[in-house]
């Protein structure tokens, strides 16, 4: 039911969830930046984005968030579906996962040179096909992220790790992470991690994969995703199977 263990899985899992977590933000920045101001990771601000779509506000069309959300709902339903038809037979659900998620990426980063060459997306209006790609993948690793469970580490999201972090500090103010036990030591940093993650991610983004254009910035984040897809199957390590 589960992959054989071949590291301390806790800093395995939170090592990797990091890594999806800084790629969460890069993605953001490109869609945000690139593909006409819509987030394919975030489905907060897409949510928001058609609010005021709808009111006739903020200069944004109907059209751009609505596909993202509803691709990624697609792509949250695909992998809660494909994701516990692999776990119940025993097959490696959290290497397919990333994998999914980082050939969808690839295709998305393909179609994006193909219409715009090395350009970005949302030149002359958002490019819906790879806006939807993306936002498809975003919702499948939503899918694998929420499988995994691993407490605090979402990668997609950071205002409940915040919130979490800010509770915990002002509980213990005084208290280093060496005075502090092991499993409170973990909840620390895989919280702190989230947040500074996502804005890594989205620093690492704007500055190093936004110039490259969207194709290819894609193409780079997949590239990541599929290193960590071949590293699981590698080296396997315990991924427990959650019932949500």
């Amino acid at each position: 039911m589960s992959e054989p263990s071949a590291a301390p899985p806790d800093v395995r899992r939170t090592a990797v969830m990091t890594v999806l977590t800084v790629l969460a933000g890069a993605v953001d920045a490109v869609s945000f930046l690139t593909m006409g101001k819509v987030f394919c990771a975030l489905a907060t601000g897409n949510v928001l984005f058609m609010s005021f779509a709808l009111a006739g506000e903020g200069d944004v069309p109907v059209a751009r968030p609505a596909t993202a959300i509803g691709a990624f709902v697609a792509g949250a339903a695909l992998g809660a579906v494909l994701l516990a038809w692999l776990a119940g037979r025993g097959r490696a659900w959290f290497a397919a996962g990333l994998a999914g998620e980082g050939l969808l990426l690839v295709l998305a980063g393909a179609v994006a040179l193909g219409r715009h060459g090395t350009g970005p997306a949302g030149a002359g209006g958002s490019d819906l096909v790879v806006v939807g790609t993306v936002a498809l993948a975003m919702g499948l690793r939503a899918s694998t992220a929420l499988r995994v469970h691993v407490p605090g580490m979402p990668t997609l999201l950071s205002q409940t790790a915040i919130a979490q972090l800010v509770n915990d500090v002002l509980r213990r103010p005084h208290a280093l992470l060496r005075g502090m036990s092991g499993p409170q030591r973990l909840a620390r940093a895989r919280w702190t991690a989230t947040v500074a993650g996502i804005f890594v991610g989205g620093v690492l983004g704007t500055l190093l994969l936004v110039p490259l254009g969207t194709g290819r910035a894609l193409l780079v984040i997949a590239a990541v995703v599929l290193l960590l897809a071949a590293g699981s199957l590698a080296a396997p390590w315990k991924v427990p199977v959650s019932s949500s």
